[in-house]
């Protein structure tokens, strides 16, 4: 017998219009100037007082027409424009806070620099280094991610803050922790896009440690170490550089071959920490304490502690920190017993992330995030029950569905950016996605082991030796087959990807609207004109129940209208009389007021079985 077939509930969109619009200013502001930004927001404060005045002058004319409508679509308009004009003016606020960031960054000292001038720099990185591609001659290159505390051209230092990138060579760089302060000389360069980067600098030499890092992040490094050592001894070279990635993030050790195998398969968003991790942190978690029979809120305060060394663990990348943040949202929801849906807590996680860093609003990392977070949400639950219709098994319908989902709300943005779109993305994602959990439980249990008993988390980690096969092999052969599609890199592209895939999405949408339209449960009866040729006893009725009847339980009684003696209609109907002294049943109370008395006995209980009036 197939799996249920589960109707997806309705979802709360009160918070779209504010992210959207939230989201748009920030673009604006960050990309056309701070001018450009205060233009926006004063035109979007004018457009919200409007609106409410609108809105009070209808309230005052419109009384007497509105009192026709129902009580539900008043309600629905109201929600409607309360929420345009909470989006208008979150938007100008919003608009307003990233034009005061793009204007510190427009006017900060180091701008003045001409590229190419050497400057002493002393900084604090707020994330791993990330290796560059190889480059056919020089060594390896890493990308630094860092806040600027001051620089020195000449004798004279200047204090001032800042978002810089580094471009670091492979001395000393790699074991830089974030939070550590590092002091080097470095040629000033220009940002290369508008995201509120100050400037990039291009390290002339190793780092000097000016002050350590924090010790919760001499813990995360520490961790991170000896788990590399772990797979180091535990697993060949490929899935040995590939573990810490899927693990934490961690994609110093990942070859040269690996990683190129999974940009052409769309594999390389596993080697990033998400909400993917997330999820399957928090289901392990939950499923242990539900076994072990412990209590929920011990269960709540072991998830809540497991998402904090998550997030340190993985560093604050843009996607952790918006998994982090639909995580405790959600937690916050189970601890205070209003489990919301997740529409609303991804916009809250996005607004909340929007206001804490503007610059997230032109971060690609971050939109592919917070898309394909929607596709799964929007799209996959409908597109999954319609496949299960059509007989498909679960668990393959699923996996397609969100596979799909993904794929196309995140394609415009992958090919405007680097000009590929793969053709057996989806298939790969279906094929990997049953051995991504199993790898990343066990993954996540040997890096704590890895701490406490080496060779305990080496034995383990010999668990993930097959599924990490399957996993580069579907990579592997998938590369080989070359099956993608090159096009211009660009917004041309970008724009043009997202009307063919919003088409297509327009297109399965409607294909699966029916079906999700569809009512499983049977009716009461069948249809009358299907019961024509039938005997005259098995047919079924045409009138409906009467009032104030039930139908007895149980098999095809159900499709059957009970009438007032409680005997169905093809059985010969005895009367009263005709029946045992035991079974005679006594009429309702509310069928007689003759002073309390019913047929010469006074009433003591509904259904009471009684015998003759002597």
């Amino acid at each position: 017998m197939g799996d249920p077939v589960v109707e997806p509930q309705p979802l709360d969109v009160r918070l779209v219009p504010a992210v959207v619009m939230c989201w748009g200013a920030t673009i604006v502001a960050v990309t056309c100037g701070w001018r450009v930004g205060l233009t926006l927001a004063a035109a979007l404060v004018v457009a919200g007082v409007a609106l409410a005045a609108g809105i009070q002058r209808s309230r005052w004319a419109g009384n007497r027409r509105a009192s026709g409508l129902s009580v539900a679509r008043r309600h629905r308009r109201g929600v409607v424009v309360v929420s345009a004009l909470a989006a208008v003016l979150a938007g100008g606020g919003f608009a307003v806070a990233a034009a005061w960031q793009e204007y510190r960054v427009a006017t900060h000292p180091l701008r003045a620099a001409a590229p190419g001038t050497y400057v002493t720099i002393v900084a604090t990185p707020v994330d791993d280094p990330k290796p560059l591609t190889r480059k056919a001659f020089g060594g390896r290159q890493w990308l630094v991610r860092a806040n600027l505390r001051e620089y020195r051209h000449g004798e004279v230092p200047v204090r001032a803050g800042g978002a810089v990138v580094i471009i670091a060579p492979d001395n000393g760089w790699p074991r830089v922790l974030p939070g550590e302060t590092v002091e080097f000389r470095a040629r000033t360069d220009r940002p290369w896009r508008r995201d509120l980067t100050v400037a990039v600098l291009r390290a002339q030499g190793p780092p000097r440690t000016v002050s350590g890092a924090p010790w919760y992040q001499d813990i995360a490094g520490a961790v991170r170490a000896r788990f590399v050592a772990a797979c180091d001894r535990a697993l060949p070279d490929d899935a040995a550089g590939l573990l810490p990635g899927l693990v934490a993030g961690d994609v110093s050790h990942l070859p040269e071959h690996v990683r190129e195998n999974f940009e052409k398969t769309d594999l390389a968003h596993l080697t990033a920490a998400s909400g993917m991790n997330v999820s399957i942190l928090f289901a392990a978690v939950l499923l242990t304490v539900r076994l072990l029979t412990l209590d929920a809120r011990l269960g709540i305060a072991l998830a809540a502690a497991a998402l904090m060394m998550f997030v340190i663990l993985a560093r604050p990348s843009p996607s952790v920190l918006r998994a982090a943040a639909m995580g405790a949202i959600a937690l916050l929801a189970a601890t205070t017993g209003r489990r919301k849906q997740a529409l609303p807590a991804l916009c809250a996680a996005v607004l909340g992330l929007l206001a804490y860093s503007p610059a997230l609003a032109v971060n690609a990392g971050f939109a592919l995030s917070v898309l394909a977070t929607a596709g799964l949400i929007l799209l996959a639950p409908n597109w999954a029950l319609w496949l299960q219709r059509h007989g498909w098994p679960r668990p393959v319908a699923e996996a397609f569905a969100v596979a799909t989902a993904a794929f196309l709300v995140t394609t415009p943005i992958i090919a405007a950016l680097t000009g590929h779109v793969g053709l057996l993305a989806i298939l790969a994602n279906v094929l990997v996605e049953p051995v991504v959990a199993p790898i990343t439980i066990l993954g996540t249990v040997a890096a704590a082991l890895s701490c406490l008993y080496q060779p305990a988390a080496v034995l383990l980690l010999h668990l993930t030796g097959p599924p990490l096969w399957w996993l580069l092999a579907v990579a592997e052969y998938g590369a080989a087959l070359d099956i993608s599609l090159i096009v211009p890199s660009g917004l041309r592209t970008g724009l043009t990807a997202t009307t063919i895939t919003g088409l297509l999405i327009l297109m399965l949408y409607r294909l699966a609207l029916p079906s999700t339209r569809h009512r499983t449960t049977a009716p009461l009866r069948p249809d009358p004109a299907s019961t024509e040729g039938s005997p005259p006893n098995q047919r079924a009725p045409t009138g409906g129940l009467p009032p104030n009847r039930r139908a007895p339980s149980g098999g095809s009684l159900l499709d059957r209208p009970v009438p007032a003696d409680g005997l169905l209609p093809d059985c010969p109907a005895p009367t009263n009389r005709s029946l045992p002294n035991h079974q005679r049943r006594k009429p309702h109370p509310s069928t007689s007021h003759e002073s309390g008395r019913q047929n010469g006995r006074r009433a003591s209980g509904v259904g009471r079985d009684v015998g003759p009036h002597p």
